[in-house]
């Protein structure tokens, strides 16, 4: 009988250690790389800006769609066009969505947009008709994604995963809220069927001087998934999310809550702060940006995909 139960601890004893040791292994493999991040940012600049009609836009969407591949993912590319009444003009746009765990009937969205500024309307008068490079408003959100692709085919997550990249989101004229969000606009008028538990809209995250502030928006549409999300990052020690509404900005988000997608978004607005800003200006650039910012929100999606 003793030794019975001799062996029943040994066993028990070497499951346990062999649990610990995949699990350890498992952490290891889904640590999310802030250097590979900010790689895949530096890859989008490179090409110049992504305004919809400029050959940037062109290259990126073959960029973005082979980086999805490689990642392992479904990719299906949903085009679409817009007719622009100041410039008279039609332009092709398209979103990139990448799927992950396609079988999954439990989804998650995670998205951004992936054009960039083609006026720079912030800047100075010398420069306000010139497109953005679009490092932080673009690049950075597209580049936390990518790196969660990476991983989910290395590691299949426990829910379906959906990687939407939005076009035309920052087309419009200021003031001309109908102008933009273009590609969450056609995603959601096209949307017959298909309502996962919740979306995450990554938006202007790679600040080096990152503060993450809880958008009035998603506050008010998911407080318990802004809820989950702050309390995951206190948990990693990440001090740059911070737990208090400063603005509500219109952003993809809104148009995905308004088609039955419950959606939040995380933005660091003040961008590199209260003083001074470089949204929408020529200063928008991959200097002011840091992988690890993009690590700081990209571990927070890992541990919300992966143990929540």
């Amino acid at each position: 009988m003793l030794r019975k139960l001799l062996l029943l601890c040994s066993i028990s004893i070497a499951l346990l250690i062999g649990m610990l040791a995949l699990h350890s292994a498992l952490h290891a493999q889904i640590n999310f790389d802030g250097d590979k991040a900010y790689n895949y940012l530096l890859m989008q600049t490179d090409l110049g800006p992504r305004n919809p009609g400029s050959k940037g836009h062109t290259a990126c969407l073959e960029l973005l769609k082979n980086e999805l591949e490689k990642s392992g993912a479904k990719v299906h590319l949903q085009p679409f066009m817009h007719y622009d009444s100041h410039e008279g003009k039609t332009l092709n746009m398209t979103n990139i969505i990448g799927s992950f765990e396609i079988d999954k009937m439990s989804r998650i969205i995670l998205c951004a947009h992936w054009d960039t500024r083609p006026i720079a309307d912030h800047d100075s008068p010398d420069n306000k008709n010139k497109p953005i490079i679009g490092a932080n408003d673009g690049a950075s959100g597209v580049a936390v994604l990518l790196e969660v692709a990476r991983h989910l085919s290395l590691n299949p997550p426990p829910v379906g995963i959906d990687i939407i990249f939005f076009d035309g989101e920052d087309y419009g004229k200021e003031g001309e809220l109908e102008n933009y969000c273009l590609g969450s606009r056609h995603f959601v008028a096209n949307n017959k069927s298909y309502y996962p538990k919740y979306a995450i809209l990554l938006d202007m995250i790679g600040d080096t001087q990152l503060e993450i502030p809880i958008e009035g928006y998603s506050q008010h549409y998911m407080p318990e998934i802004v809820g989950q999300i702050w309390a995951v990052a206190a948990n990693l020690g990440y001090s740059q999310f911070i737990p208090e509404v400063r603005h509500y900005v219109f952003d993809d988000h809104v148009i995905l809550n308004s088609g039955g997608i419950p959606a939040i978004d995380l933005i660091d607005f003040e961008y590199p702060d209260q003083s001074h800003r470089y949204w929408h200006t020529l200063e928008d650039t991959p200097d002011k940006c840091s992988p690890h910012s993009l690590k700081v929100v990209g571990d927070v999606l890992m541990e919300i995909i992966y143990n929540h």
